[in-house]
């Protein structure tokens, strides 16, 4: 594994679970971003040295990214990063769809008023604001458009009126995160993609409160990603053979 590019940090008063917390999410946010790639081992030692924390805190952290989805423990072969294959990709996009498509559907039929759809708009306009990719380094997505992204996906379905469809929706939005992060090396001097144009069609059926349109435009958005990371299949062995 090639070095992590900070410590973590934190005052003196701070307790083995916030230090647990703060490598949990550290941990994530590399995993998500590709930055630990799939099937990477993760050594405990390894980590506990590299962020000055105990054994304790690192299992734990690993714990719960086990718990999310996102790593894989094995009593022989410890930790390692969950892979990606386009099996599970299939796998991922059609409940994704399934779960998401009725969320969305349930927020503009049933629970969605005039503060919800006042939220999509806002986070959409937000999301257009920054770059899609960093214009030096068209492979790489622009963080704060990542995180705008999530809030606009969330927004969405925010008004569907069910926490347990919301975090069943969490879930497998992390999951094809990592596949989306691997697509956007495809998007580049092959097939164009125009994702604005993907998310207008989304926002345009959604305040007309049109959910066939919507949950459509929903599913067509999610496809064409999966078709992306198809076409990235080479990738995805390429980081598998160097793990």
């Amino acid at each position: 594994m090639g070095p992590l590019q900070f410590q973590l940090s934190g005052s003196p008063g701070d307790g083995p679970r916030s230090l647990t917390s703060a490598l949990h999410e550290r941990l994530r946010a590399d995993i998500l971003a590709t930055r630990l790639p799939p099937g990477q081992k993760l050594h405990i030692a390894g980590l506990a040295k590299q962020f000055s924390v105990s054994l304790a805190a690192v299992r734990e952290a690993l714990s719960r990214l086990v718990a999310d989805g996102l790593v894989q423990a094995s009593d022989q072969r410890g930790f390692r990063v969950s892979p990606v294959s386009l099996a599970d990709l299939a796998d991922v996009t059609q409940t994704r769809i399934d779960i998401e498509g009725l969320a969305l559907r349930r927020s503009i039929e049933r629970w969605g008023d005039e503060a919800w759809l006042a939220s999509v708009k806002s986070a959409w306009a937000d999301l257009k604001a920054v770059p899609h990719r960093y214009p030096d380094d068209p492979t790489v997505h622009y963080e704060e458009w990542v995180v705008r992204h999530r809030i606009f996906h969330r927004a969405l379905v925010n008004a569907c009126g069910s926490p347990w469809l919301l975090g069943f929706r969490d879930v497998l939005h992390e999951q094809s995160e990592r596949y989306r992060r691997l697509s956007i090396r495809r998007e580049v001097g092959g097939k164009p993609r125009n994702v604005e144009a993907e998310h207008k069609a989304i926002v345009a059926a959604v305040i007309r409160r049109d959910a066939d349109a919507a949950v459509r435009a929903l599913s067509k958005h999610f496809g064409t990603t999966k078709e992306f990371v198809e076409l990235a299949a080479s990738r995805i062995a390429e980081v598998s053979r160097t793990t």
